[in-house]
C-alpha cells in the first residue's frame, strides 16, 4: 500500500530533524568519551540498519539515538540515554506520539535500571502542553522546537508544511514531497543544516540538561559483604580489589552476597546484590 502524502512528508520532517540533531549529540559523545549509536550498519552489533533494544520481556523497540558508555562500532555498551525524535502536525495526534515515545523506551529504561540510563525526546510541530508534561513527569528531557521557526526552515526551502488545516488535500502535501524529493543530495543537507541553526539556542538548552543527566563521575563505591563491614573504596579498582581480596569461606557467619552501592556527585545510586564474587566484579568491570 503506498504510503499516503501526508504522512510521508511527516516522514521527512522526521528525517530532517534526525539529521539536525545527530551532530549535537555526536558533539556531546565526543566531550564526554560516549559512543553515539544511531540508524545505519553495525554489523559486529546488530542485524540490520536499525537501533532495537529488547526489553525484560524479549519485546523489540526501534530508537533513533543511544549515547553509550564503554560502546563503540563493534561492541555495545551500556546506555547512558535514549533519545527519541517525533513530529506531530496537529495537537489532537500529540498525546497518543507522547504514549508512543513512552512505549518505546520507558520498558527498555526499566531493563537498564541498573545503569540509570536518561529518557529524552526533541519533538517538533503542534504539541499540547500536557503531552509535553506527560513525557516530563517519566523523567523525559524534553526538546519542543517552535514550529513557526520550523515552518519558517521549511519555506524558506519552498517546502510549505503549514498546509491549509486538517482538510489539506493530498495533492497539497504531494507537492511539497515532490519539491524534497526535486533537491539533491547537497541541498537536502543543507536543509538539515539550516533548521540546526535556527534553533541553536534551544538545542544548546538541551544539550546542557541532557549533559547534566547523563555526564557523572563516580563518588565512591560502597562493598558490604553480608556477614562483614562495609568498606568505601575511592574508585572502581579499589572496589574490585576489595572484592577479590575478602574471604568468602565461613568465618563468624556464612558469607551470603556482596551488596555493592555506586554514588556519583550528581547524585545518582546504583545498587546491585551478587552471591559471588565473580559476578560482583563483572557488574563493576562495566563501570571501570
Amino acid at each position: 500500500m503506498a504510503t499516503a502524502p501526508g504522512h510521508l512528508l511527516g516522514q521527512i520532517i522526521g528525517n530532517i530533524m534526525e539529521e539536525a540533531l545527530a551532530p549535537v549529540l555526536q558533539g556531546l559523545a565526543d566531550r564526554h568519551d560516549l559512543y553515539l549509536d544511531s540508524k545505519g550498519p553495525r554489523p559486529e552489533v546488530r542485524r540490520g540498519s536499525l537501533v532495537t533494544w529488547t526489553d525484560d520481556f524479549g519485546n523489540s523497540h526501534d530508537l533513533d539515538f543511544v549515547l553509550e558508555r564503554g560502546g563503540d562500532a563493534g561492541k555495545a555498551g551500556n546506555p547512558a540515554a535514549f533519545i527519541e525524535a517525533a513530529w506531530r502536525r496537529y495537537t489532537k495526534h500529540s498525546k497518543a506520539k507522547a504514549q508512543e515515545i513512552q512505549g518505546a523506551v520507558l520498558p527498555v529504561l526499566a531493563k537498564w535500571n541498573n545503569v540509570k540510563p536518561t529518557p529524552a525526546a526533541v519533538v517538533a510541530g503542534q504539541w499540547t502542553a500536557p503531552s509535553l508534561k506527560q513525557m516530563r513527569s517519566s523523567g523525559f528531557v524534553v526538546l519542543h522546537l517552535h514550529f513557526p521557526t520550523t515552518a519558517k526552515v521549511f519555506r524558506d526551502a519552498g517546502i510549505d508544511i503549514e498546509g491549509l488545516g486538517e482538510g489539506t488535500p493530498d495533492d497539497f502535501w504531494q507537492e511539497q514531497c515532490d519539491v524534497y524529493a526535486n533537491k539533491n543530495d547537497a541541498e537536502k543537507r543543507q536543509l538539515a543544516v539550516e533548521l540546526r541553526i535556527a534553533h541553536n539556542e534551544e538545542l544548546r538548552d538541551f544539550v546542557d540538561e541532557l549533559e547534566r543527566r547523563v555526564v557523572r563521575t563516580i563518588d565512591y563505591v560502597g562493598v558490604t559483604p553480608l556477614h562483614g563491614n562495609s568498606s568505601q573504596c575511592a574508585s572502581v579498582g579499589d572496589a574490585i580489589q576489595a572484592v577479590q581480596s575478602y574471604s568468602c569461606g565461613v568465618e563468624a557467619a556464612p558469607f551470603i552476597r556482596f551488596e555493592i552501592r555506586i554514588a556519583y556527585t550528581n547524585d545518582d545510586v546504583i545498587q546491585a546484590t551478587f552471591g559471588s564474587s565473580t559476578d560482583a566484579v563483572d557488574f563493576l568491570n562495566t563501570f571501570a
